[in-house]
């Protein structure tokens, strides 16, 4: 086990994101996604050690913007399909953050890996 040097956010949709990705491709009846299904495809993000809820709330209000086009490109790339308005507003409105002051990696057998996010990347988990 090994403690890292960072703190965790968890980022989970709301049932407005939810919506927004049903709008997408509307359906007829049993095909639209539900919270549940959505839930399952959460987010971590490794942040910086935070002690205080104001340093947290400080970090976020400084890195939504990046949060929210990462979450929304994940489900889709085409940028005009997004909301028209991507502020705090709608963040909150779409996003649940959840922190975790401490990130323990339990795999003993790989080592970390550092890579860049790219699309492409956000596509292979959504394929899987």
């Amino acid at each position: 086990m090994k403690l890292l040097n960072r703190s965790a956010l968890s980022v989970r949709p709301t049932q407005h994101f939810v919506d927004w990705i049903n709008a997408l491709e509307p359906t007829v009846g049993d095909d639209d996604l539900a919270l549940e299904d959505v839930e399952r495809e959460s987010t971590v993000y490794l942040i910086p050690e935070m002690d205080t809820p104001e340093n947290l709330q400080a970090f976020v209000r400084e890195r939504y913007l990046e949060i929210l086009e990462t979450e929304l490109r994940a489900w889709e790339e085409d940028e005009r399909q997004w909301p028209e308005t991507l502020d705090w507003a709608l963040f909150q409105r779409f996003l649940c953050i959840e922190h975790s002051y401490l990130a323990i990696d339990l795999d003993d057998e790989a080592a970390l890996e550092i890579a860049e996010v790219d699309d492409s990347m956000l596509l292979e988990t959504d394929q899987d």
